[in-house]
């Protein structure tokens, strides 16, 4: 069932509005202020000033208690039409608003909107009716940030002043609650202290795995290939380098270049892939195919990249060097709907196994697509009528499709409430016209197969870097690097403890030991701080009655166990991959 957007508009109508008594509160502070624009944004708002005073933290609550005078007069939003020409001059002290004026075409209106009668502003609206209605909003100035006027940087640089608004100031707490918790839970934080991954210096974007990240990412690769098989999958790998031509017959070159690392060979134009799928359909191409054979699973864990501005990287999050999941699929028009009912139904399957929620989105046809208007539709509904049947609740994102192809895309919600769009389906015609993909049919004639492309992580660093951060690093008993840590209560307990970690380590579990002649507070909490599922800790009356004592996460602690039941209970536990 498709669902609206209502309630989103409302909130970013209200955040705008909140961002126009911003710039009225810095405009009576700080007279000699030059506003530029203030759009809302997803956790609140923001305004690029051009102000010869520095604004500081130090500065923030008196700007708030402004915005909160102007907010408690219950002052008017209204809206006002205006010539061009007439609006050149009501800001002809203004360079920014200028510009942006003089830009438009000629004899088109122009659009100002006046909070109270003695500040206007460029706007197209729409905003609340009256200050009043934002009395209970919760709102926080932040951060305050260099910014280039129109993100140039041969541009003048401006202040853009941050702030957070919520609905309620509760709504408010508990946001600025999960950014507390969001700090600890920090990929980069814990990957460092885990020893999962590493930025070097020397390659800005480009992750290094350490021995502990690397058993993340090959039991996640396993996973991956075990439910890929079981769905009918066949697994395949493309060169990572291609050139020139296939890029232009993909399209990638004329509408993604700008985000493609290319080098000469042989006098020619190489790109390395920022997507697997031209690649996936070589492979297709390579030899004739009949509808027997349809649908055709091929996946792939491809390694891509992108070229990211480096203010955008972070961690795992946001690399400029990843593997992605890919699979696509070539299929018959018949076998649309039930291919992508199978799909989804494999990506509910996985993110139910990390008890991940999620919501879902189909993406329309953008600005910068390529095919026919017929096709556009044709791959619109085919996704629209298999999200119906399938009765998954969801919401239309107009114009924010691939170029070429709408899509489905699976928004997983962590542990924190925060989203992150991973999974994806995209419906696609264009690449099998462009390749001149064939099937031979029932009719002994030839025909044109439609593709998938669908990612489930959607790429191993930004899957691997979310989970990090929902689980604050505690991973569950399958995914952790080290399982189980012996500790040894006194020297004298060593051999008894080195013996324990032999018995799992046999059993294939991964297991290290800790025989320092430490204090075992001192090697608990190091262990705890690792974030290692369960220690298990001999001394004297362990030994003396062959058993073991465990501590595990959430406060466990028994003694006198039998290390064959425990080993029993590890065993099932990996098994189920229990959370």
């Amino acid at each position: 069932m498709e669902i609206k957007r209502e309630k989103d508009e409302e909130l970013m109508k209200a955040r705008h509005s909140l961002a126009h008594i911003l710039a009225k509160a810095i405009m009576q502070l700080y007279p000699s202020t030059k506003l530029t624009i203030g759009p809302a944004i997803d956790d609140g708002f923001y305004y690029d000033i051009d102000l010869n005073y520095s604004i500081t933290p130090d500065d923030f609550d008196k700007i708030e208690k402004r915005m909160k005078e102007i907010i408690n007069k219950g002052e008017e939003f209204t809206r006002k039409v205006v010539s061009k020409e007439e609006a050149l001059k009501l800001f002809k002290d203004n360079e920014y608003k200028s510009e942006i004026i003089s830009e438009l075409p000629q004899g088109e209106e122009v659009s100002l909107y006046y909070t109270g009668d003695d500040f206007f502003d460029l706007c197209r609206g729409p905003h609340v009716d009256s200050t009043r209605r934002l009395q209970n909003f919760g709102f926080k100035i932040h951060s305050v940030n260099g910014a280039y006027w129109r993100g140039d940087e041969k541009n003048k640089m401006l202040q853009r002043v941050y702030c957070y608004a919520f609905k309620t100031k509760k709504e408010l707490a508990d946001y600025l609650n999960m950014l507390e918790e969001a700090k600890k839970r920090d990929n980069r934080k814990l990957g460092k202290e885990l020893k999962l991954f590493m930025i070097s210096p020397e390659g800005p974007g480009f992750p290094f795995y350490l021995p502990n990240g690397m058993i993340v990412r090959n039991l996640l690769i396993d996973y991956w290939r075990e439910v890929h098989r079981e769905a009918g999958y066949k697994e395949i790998m493309t060169p990572i380098m291609l050139n020139r031509h296939l890029w232009e017959t993909s399209g990638h070159w004329d509408h993604y270049k700008d985000n493609m690392y290319t080098s000469i060979i042989d006098d020619e134009t190489y790109a390395i892939k920022p997507m697997n799928c031209p690649g996936g359909v070589l492979v297709y191409k390579n030899e004739p195919h009949s509808y027997k054979e349809l649908p055709l699973r091929l996946g792939e864990l491809g390694i891509v990249h992108r070229y990211e501005k480096s203010g955008e990287l972070g961690g795992l999050l946001r690399v400029r060097c990843f593997t992605q999941d890919d699979a696509h699929i070539f299929m018959m028009p018949s076998q649309i709907k039930d291919e992508i009912k199978g799909v989804v139904s494999l990506i509910d399957k996985v993110y139910k196994v990390f008890n991940l929620s999620y919501h879902v989105e189909l993406s329309t046809r953008p600005e910068n697509s390529m095919g026919s208007d017929e096709d556009w539709e044709m791959a619109t509904n085919g996704l629209k009528n298999a999200l119906d049947e399938l009765k998954l609740d969801y919401v239309v994102n107009e114009g924010d499709g691939a170029f070429y192809g709408p899509k489905i895309d699976f928004h997983l919600t962590d542990s924190l409430g925060r989203t992150w769009q991973c999974g994806t389906i995209q419906l696609d015609f264009q690449l099998p016209q462009r390749f001149e993909l064939e099937y031979v049919g029932e009719d002994g004639s030839k025909h044109r197969p439609i593709m998938i492309h669908r990612v489930i992580y959607g790429s191993l660093e930004r899957f691997m870097g979310m989970l990090i951060e929902n689980f604050a690093g505690a991973f569950p008993l399958w995914l952790a690097p080290e399982q189980v840590r012996v500790l040894s209560l006194t020297e004298r307990n060593n051999d008894y403890a080195e013996k324990i970690q032999k018995e799992l380590f046999d059993k294939g579990l991964r297991v290290t030991s800790d025989l320092r002649n430490e204090k075992i507070g001192y090697k608990i909490r190091e262990a705890l701080f690792m974030k290692i599922p369960y220690l298990i800790i001999v001394g004297d009356e362990e030994e003396k009655n062959n058993t073991i004592s465990i501590r595990g996460r959430g406060f466990e602690n028994k003694s006198g166990l039998k290390l064959s039941d425990f080993i029993e209970r590890l065993e099932n536990e990996i098994k189920t991959k229990k959370i």
